[in-house]
Parts: C-alpha cells; structure tokens; sequence
C-alpha cells in the first residue's frame, strides 16, 4: 500500500517552494517590523502549556501563541545545542555549515540571517547563550555567556570584553536584553536575539523559586523502566536517570560530610562557590534539609530512581517558570514602550529534551521528546494570523522566514523555507517528509551517529559507523516508539518507499548518500 505521495510533488516543494515565497510577501507594514527571537535551552513541549498540561502553566509563553501562531509540529534537524543554533543562523543542514558537533568552532564567516539583516539596516544583537566558539559577527551589539554559562553569577563578553554580572542567569539576560531596546533611537528597525541559558542542565533555580514544585506528585512516564527491547542503539545510552543522573553534580546532594561521592561531584564543587554568601544561605536552606532526609532513607533500586525523578523534575520545572516569568517581563516592556505593535516574537528552544520517557533526561536521538521543540510566534498588528499551523517545519525554515518579515531577499544557500506561505495561504504546497542527521560521537552520552526521516506518520532512522541498525515507528499506533517495525513482513514496502525517500531527502540537500 502506497502510504506516501508521490515522490514528484515532495521534491516540487523542496525546489520550487522557496521561488513560490520569494512572490508571497507578507501583508505590508508601515515601517519593517522589529524582530525579538528568544531561544531556550533544551526546553521539553511537555513542559509548555500550551502543548501539554501535566506538569506546569506558562501563561506568558503561552500568551505569544494565543496571541500569533502555535506550530504543532515543529522539529530540529540534529539536536544537539551548538549544531542546533549554527542551524538557526544558517538555514542549512549540519554537514553543510559545518557545526557537525559542539567541539567544531563555528565557521562565522558564512552568510547568516542577522549579517542580512544589517546590510538591510537593521541594529542585531545578541544577548546570553551563544555556545559556537567563534566571536559573533553580523550583530552591533553581542553580550554573551562564555561557553555553557552559569545561572549564578555568570561571566559574559560583551563586545570583547569579559564581565561578570551578579544575579540569576535568565534574570540578567533579560535585564541586559531590555537596556540594549533602551539603548535604540527608534530611526532603523532591530532585530534582538535573547538565548537563554536555561533550562540546560544542571537546572539550578533561582532561589525565589526553590520548592515551588515540592508538593507536586509528578507521575512517571508510562516507558520510565524502558528494556528497549528490539532498540540496540537506545540501550547503548549513558542518559538514563536511574544509571546515569548524578546524585551531586545534577540533583545537588553535597553532603557537608563527603559521604555521597559521585564522578561529577568535583564538578558540582566548583559550581556551587560562585553563588554570593546570599545566594548561598537561601540555597543551603533549602537543599540541607533535603540531604539529610535523602540519607537517612537509603534509597536503592527503582525508589532510588523514582526519587531521582521527582527532584530532577522539581529543578527543571523552577528553570522553566523562571524563563516564563521573564518572557512575560519583556513581553510587558513591549507593551510599555509602544513596541508591540511593530514587533514579530518568535519563542522556541534549541531542541527538544526527554523528562523521564524511556528513563532518560538529555536529547540527541531522533526521538520525539528531542526531536520536537515549542515554537510560537506573534506577528505584528495587520498581520491577522491567529491560530494553529499543523505542518511539518524544521529549525533550518527559522533564518528564511525572519528574513521574509523583514522583506529581506532569501539567499539560495539556504535549504529552508519561509514559514510565512503557510500562515498567509493555508493550500500552499509544503514538504511531508523532514531530514534529521545526528553526527557527534563518540560522546560521553553513547548516542550512536544516525540519521532518518519523519513523514506525518512514519519515522525511520539508521544507526551507523559502528552499528548498523535500522528502525521504523508508526506514530500514529506507538507514540512513545516502543515497538521498532523493521523486521514485520506487512511493512517491507512500506520501508522501502521511506528508504528511496531518505535517499532524495539527502540528495537534495546535499549531503551524500550513508551506507
């Protein structure tokens, strides 16, 4: 049974699409709109309201779709952070901008989307988490974090020049976001990059937060004790909460005495003294009391991991209310300034990030917790886009759509899409398949190399180098993709169809066919 259609009018989209935006321009504006993008870090659609309710509300974040647009299926191509953001500047695959990995220094000299937008006359900048190595070039101001960051204390350069800034990592970027919109004579339109650290690991809350989850029962996931039968290059993972989250260095068990001694806890120990004596109290206040009670329980086995669970959860989720609660401080200050009306707001994160489905914390694979990422976007007044868009779209569409709202012309070299087509003509000709391609290892987490497409309802991927495996999901049937299809006789042809596609998928972007 035919379950695709015809390869001719997917490859139509791929090559012809971006001449089909080039006529579609968006409805005209007064003056060129201004452009916030605010990037998380590793930041769940679980864990955004407006995707899923379980575990926390996000108003403010929420409010920028219910306000715009709300993309249901927005993906990464390789998810992991530096290639993830090298992609966004980019509009092209990893293996073409060369940001492969997050040990590669980003090629700056390529064509970006901001490099565009200031030719065209915009003020760029880009304040927080830049993690590519290189110094930022295309931007009048940048303000960066030195490599991961901290959340307390952070050290950042800010136009070549190394600071530290007392505070809260998201509290900072914000601050610093907003002083740079203060610094703009309001004679050109901006185009303002806020990346934020959070909520990458280690997930260290703000002290304000501390406990704001504590009476929270938080369910576990239904595959929490995944056997990943059928599932080789899944069980070959060192991500898993219950084997791998570190009782000091991820869920802050530094006992006073040195009785829990973990391989990360050194890390850990040279994190915790950048907070101020301040800092330091309200935070040991908080965790002593849950050491204690951590080591007088023994905890061994599945409650151990269950427990792990809980207070991985519990941290993770004060990073993202933080994050909320600064989104809804600049969301304000552009309300207050007069700026909303003329300003686009894009929120999404570098990728996705599992919390607790199939055991894990972290990302890299191709499967839908780190596969998927929120991504929601407000238009400025007279656009008149309100609603859910439900295609597929991918973070190298990012760097072509901005360029489209500027009305800033959309560099071949680019491999993706304006995502304006699909707001302004709702029967435009899209893709049905995207391409994914994770490419660092060895790496401290086991994440074998592997690449594969997604359709609307069919995923196939490919481990290789040193591995050979194949795996096919059906989505609609196995959500969670517990059930790795590849060997079922009923679904031969079926692979075969998603095989020849992958191959066209690669051709057309360039990257040579693996074996």
């Amino acid at each position: 049974m035919v379950i695709l259609r015809s390869m001719k009018f997917i490859f139509f989209t791929l090559t012809l699409v971006a001449s089909l935006v080039a006529c579609s321009p968006p409805p005209q504006q007064a003056s060129p709109p201004n452009i916030v993008f605010i990037m998380t870090d590793d930041h769940s659609i679980q864990t955004m309201s407006t995707y899923d309710q379980r575990f926390i509300s996000t108003p403010h974040l929420d409010r920028i779709g219910k306000e715009g647009v709300i993309f249901r299926n927005s993906f990464v191509s390789n998810s992991i952070c530096a290639p993830s953001r090298a992609v966004l500047l980019t509009g092209k695959h990893s293996h073409l901008n060369g940001q492969v990995d997050n040990f590669t220094r980003f090629d700056s000299s390529q064509v970006t989307f901001p490099k565009l937008l200031q030719q065209a006359g915009y003020a760029t900048a880009m304040i927080g988490k830049w993690h590519l190595k290189s110094q930022p070039t295309g931007f009048d101001h940048w303000d960066i974090l030195i490599n991961q960051g901290h959340y307390y204390n952070p050290d950042f350069i800010e136009n070549g020049v190394q600071k530290t800034t007392e505070g809260y990592v998201t509290d900072i970027i914000t601050d610093k976001s907003m002083q740079w919109l203060d610094s703009q004579s309001g004679d050109k339109p901006f185009c303002l990059l806020v990346h934020h650290k959070a909520t990458h690991r280690i997930w260290m809350p703000d002290t304000a937060l501390l406990g704001e989850f504590d009476d929270i029962d938080f369910p576990l996931p239904d595959n929490f004790f995944d056997a990943y039968e059928g599932r080789e290059a899944a069980a070959a993972h060192v991500m898993g909460i219950a084997r791998d989250m570190d009782l000091v260095y991820d869920l802050k068990m530094l006992d006073e005495e040195g009785e829990i001694q973990t391989p990360y806890r050194k890390y850990y120990e040279g994190i915790y003294p950048r907070m101020n004596p301040q800092q330091q109290a309200a935070w040991d206040a908080y965790y002593q009391p849950i050491i204690e009670d951590f080591k007088q329980k023994g905890l061994t086995g599945d409650e151990l991991a269950k427990w792990k669970y809980k207070r991985y959860m519990q941290d993770y989720l004060s990073c993202v209310r933080s994050v909320d609660n600064n989104v809804g401080r600049l969301l304000a200050y552009l309300d207050e300034k007069g700026l909303a009306e003329n300003t686009v707001v894009v929120y999404t994160s570098d990728q996705g990030f599992y919390m607790g489905e199939h055991g894990w914390f972290d990302k890299r694979f191709m499967y839908e917790e780190s596969l998927r990422t929120p991504l929601v976007m407000r238009f400025p007044k007279g656009f008149g886009q309100v609603g859910e868009v439900t295609h597929l779209v991918q973070n190298i569409d990012y760097a072509p759509t901005l360029l489209d709202l500027a009305g800033v012309a959309i560099p071949s070299s680019m491999q993706g899409l304006s995502l304006l087509p699909l707001l302004t003509h709702q029967d435009t000709a899209w893709r049905e398949a995207i391409y994914y391609h994770y490419l660092e290892f060895p790496n401290e987490h086991g994440t074998k190399k592997h690449y594969g497409i997604r359709t609307d309802r069919y995923k196939l991927i490919h481990f290789y180098e040193d591995i050979d495996v194949w795996e096919l999901f059906d989505l609609q049937t196995d959500p969670q993709e517990m059930h790795n299809l590849i060997a079922a006789p009923e679904h031969a042809e079926r692979i075969v169809q998603l095989k020849t596609e992958l191959a066209k998928l690669q051709a057309a972007y360039g990257e040579p066919a693996i074996r």
